[in-house]
């Protein structure tokens, strides 16, 4: 009470703020309105616009001042960074505050994973506010490290720094009114619901909404985007390292739907995060393609924030938490400082914050059976033709093609000539075993094999090969490294970076992780390889949620009609 008593009376003008911005041209999001004024901070709070004293004056001298931006959906382990030095690469580039969902944790060490995201993002210049995994494992067609049930997200749904329930990617079991989905729904009423709906339309999109999801991120379309919003959901526009679907979204938004809509990354690599941008990259990029710039930073703060119930973030106004960036041009976005709480913990592109020490890492997470190269080998039948993954540039989609193979000696063989390339998942978590084998094309390897621990989302091994011998290095070295991203060509490897963090993240400083990543990327280049995020490429591969064919460690997957399928056609 006194305290509040004592920022009452700084607001009334009696007494001096702890810090005054002053010649500010203010982008206050609330009202749209750009204009010349002054900031008073006290105890990290805003206590004042207008004509105020200070103990300490930070004269902007007519810089632009906007509240600190916000990502409304992010999986922090994508970036295959700790928390800690993920607000290294983006706390530069404006970010105040993250929605998260730490589904990749929670698949690999369940509740253990979000418990360790929790401890290990307190106390950083970068606020994280976590939606709890809905979906451990994604499905029933893939073998998780973890479960997650309803009991579990009612257990924790009361923590304050929860925002909601987050994805919920089995949409067909929401929409069809299953026990065990609407279950996960209610374990969230009272806070926020967020979904995952890839190309959802029509009745069935009515009962996904009916059922209680609030948001969807996952619209590639146009028209799929506008049909959400008109159902009330709010749209969350996605651009992250392989999802791209900015540009076909901006024009969407209207001065009467802005505030249904966010920015998003979902998946970024710590390379893009700091080459490229966070959110601050998407408002740039809405900018370019038509959008206001009050209108483009609306989205990524304000909007955000009241969507999530974030409290006192997402403006600045008296109340709330004194996160701003400042910058000198509206239309460009280049951040030049970025205050948390009133403090400056960014400048001119210097990580300036404090850093906690590391969280304690996890236990162990590599725990698999596989006799190499015997497991690799598929029989061939005939005559008959096979199902090939196809590659979409740029999107987690996948196409179906049906090709004649290859044979050697009655196997099935990777074609170099034709890009169709051995994709292997094997099992990690229990040594059950499992490995499944499959072909892919949009890789054009010529020789070698790229492996990863990172496989949304169950995060078994997947790697994509020209030849078995490399398959098998490949996947011993993830073994001796406890989870990582290797890339091996005749016998050697090449690249490698190690994820002992649940064979997730690296416990190494950002620059180091980004130098091996570039790394990874060269060797992938100089083995043929012409994407331009080959592993993050890899990693989406065996995630069952997402259309139209992916190999899972239970085989080949359908996963329109989310049911197994031969590889035989």
């Amino acid at each position: 009470m006194r305290e509040l008593q004592r920022k009452l009376s700084i607001a009334r003008g009696e007494r001096p703020a702890e810090r005054l911005f002053k010649n500010a041209n203010l982008i206050n999001v609330l009202s749209g309105e750009v204009y010349r004024t002054n900031v008073a901070v006290d105890d990290g709070r805003v206590v004042g616009l207008g004509d105020y004293r200070g103990r300490q004056t930070i004269d902007l001298k007519g810089a632009y001042l906007a509240p600190s931006l916000i990502d409304g959906h992010f999986h922090v382990e994508s970036s295959m960074l700790t928390t800690r030095e993920f607000a290294r690469a983006v706390v530069p580039h404006g970010t105040g505050a993250v929605v998260i969902d730490p589904h990749e944790y929670a698949n690999v060490l369940g509740l253990d994973g979000i418990r360790y995201v929790l401890e290990s993002s307190a106390n950083l210049p970068v606020d994280f506010f976590v939606m709890l995994p809905s979906c451990v494992p994604a499905t029933s067609l893939e073998t998780s490290g973890a479960r997650v049930t309803p009991e579990d997200l009612r257990l924790m749904i009361g923590d304050e720094r929860i925002a909601g329930i987050g994805e919920l990617m089995n949409f067909p079991g929401v929409y069809r009114g299953t026990e065990s989905e609407l279950a996960k729904i209610q374990a969230g009423k009272g806070k926020n619901i967020d979904g995952h709906a890839p190309g959802l339309r029509g009745r069935n999109l009515n009962a996904y909404v009916l059922a209680g999801v609030q948001s969807d991120h996952e619209s590639t379309e146009l028209a799929e985007a506008k049909e959400k919003l008109r159902l009330g959901m709010h749209v969350l526009l996605r651009e992250g390292s392989t999802e791209r679907n900015l540009a076909t979204l901006v024009p969407l938004i209207n001065p009467h739907n802005v505030m249904n809509c966010s920015f998003a990354t979902d998946d970024k690599l710590a390379v893009d995060l700091v080459s490229e941008g966070h959110i601050d990259h998407s408002v740039r990029q809405a900018i370019k393609m038509g959008l206001p710039p009050v209108t483009a930073l609306q989205i990524a703060t304000i909007s955000t924030a009241r969507h999530y119930r974030l409290r006192n973030y997402g403006a600045i106004a008296p109340r709330y938490w004194a996160d701003f960036i400042v910058f000198d041009n509206p239309r460009k976005l280049v951040v030049r400082q970025t205050y948390k709480k009133g403090i400056l913990v960014a400048e001119d592109g210097e990580y300036l914050a404090r850093q906690p020490a590391l969280a304690p890492r996890p236990r162990s997470t590599m725990n698999l059976r596989c006799k190499a190269p015997d497991d690799f080998v598929v029989r061939a039948k005939g005559s008959s033709r096979i199902r090939v993954i196809e590659v979409v540039p740029r999107q987690i989609i996948t196409r179906q093609v049906i090709e004649t193979p290859r044979t050697e000696r009655g196997r099935v063989a990777p074609d170099i000539e034709r890009d169709i390339l051995k994709l292997v998942v094997v099992e990690r978590h229990h040594a059950t075993g499992n490995v499944a084998v499959g072909f892919v094309r949009g890789f054009t390897l010529k020789h070698g094999a790229l492996a990863s621990t990172v496989a949304h989302d169950a995060h078994n091994v997947v790697v994509v090969g020209t030849n078995d011998a490399d398959i098998a290095l490949a996947i011993d070295e993830l073994v001796r490294m406890q989870g990582g991203q290797v890339a091996v060509s005749n016998g050697k490897v090449r690249a490698e970076l190690a994820l002992p963090i649940a064979g997730l993240v690296s416990d190494r400083p950002l620059q180091e992780v980004i130098g091996r990543i570039a790394d990874l990327n060269a060797a992938a280049r100089a083995m043929g390889c012409r994407l331009a995020a080959p592993f993050m490429t890899l990693s989406f591969l065996s995630l069952s949620p997402i259309p139209a064919l992916k190999l899972t460690d239970q085989g080949l997957i359908d996963t329109v009609r989310m049911r197994p399928i031969s590889l035989f056609a």
